[in-house]
């Protein structure tokens, strides 16, 4: 089979496992301009898992290919379905060239999108060297609210130890700086998240952070990093 066919046979497997009633991915609903089949986290693993066996053999090229012609599906599910298929696949993921990296992020116009793209594909890159700091800044100024949430999404792979993060105040603060002023509720958000993740690794550096820009952050982040950093929690 052709690498288009073997993409069209996975799109009819989760079209089979797609259920209306639950939620997609298992987190609430979300607007997206792509198909949305409405595929739960347990069905999007199950067919995840059973195109792992049966392509056991690929190799990393054709495991990128795979991937690519996924995201072109233009399908939420295919879409985060490559991202898993592709962190699976270390020497797949490692493999990866710069333009394969931005042509995987296909469409992001949702934040389960962008996340998975941040955590699985840009982000690891990022803290690997393959993607350069001059990307990320060029997101951040990107008047598209979805790639400034990439950019710093992105941060979180630096410091999330199950992501391999060891932590990189540097580089996450870096990020953080550029967004302060930003007051789109997508981007508030992962300030938030950016900032306590690294809390985890380095909990003076947040500290300071916060302290020096208390009069610009937004005070959905004051609270949230805040209560992170007293109680350990993101809600105090």
């Amino acid at each position: 089979m052709t690498i288009p066919e073997i993409a069209n046979l996975i799109l009819e497997d989760l079209v089979k496992v797609s259920a209306i009633k639950h939620n997609t991915l298992g987190v609430p609903g979300f607007r997206t301009s792509m198909k949305h089949l409405h595929v739960s986290a347990a069905e999007l693993r199950a067919v995840e898992d059973k195109w792992i066996k049966i392509l056991y053999d690929f190799t990393s090229e054709e495991w990128i290919n795979l991937c690519l012609r996924l995201v072109q599906q233009k399908v939420i599910e295919s879409q985060i379905l490559a991202y898993e298929l592709l962190w699976k696949n270390k020497k797949a993921l490692k493999s990866l060239d710069y333009d394969q990296i931005l042509q995987l992020g296909g469409v992001l116009d949702n934040w389960a999108s962008v996340d998975a793209y941040s955590l699985m594909i840009a982000g690891w890159h990022w803290r690997e060297g393959k993607l350069p700091n001059q990307q990320i800044m060029e997101w951040l100024k990107s008047e598209n609210r979805w790639l400034r949430r990439v950019a710093v999404v992105s941060t979180v792979p630096l410091n999330l130890k199950s992501r391999g993060g060891t932590g990189d105040p540097e580089r996450t603060l870096m990020v953080c700086k550029k967004v302060i002023a930003d007051r789109d509720d997508m981007v508030v958000k992962a300030l938030s998240w950016a900032l306590r993740e690294l809390s985890k690794t380095n909990k003076q550096a947040v500290e300071d952070f916060m302290e020096e820009y208390q009069e610009q952050l937004h005070s959905r982040v004051i609270r949230e990093v805040t209560a992170k950093l007293e109680t350990g929690r993101k809600n105090g």
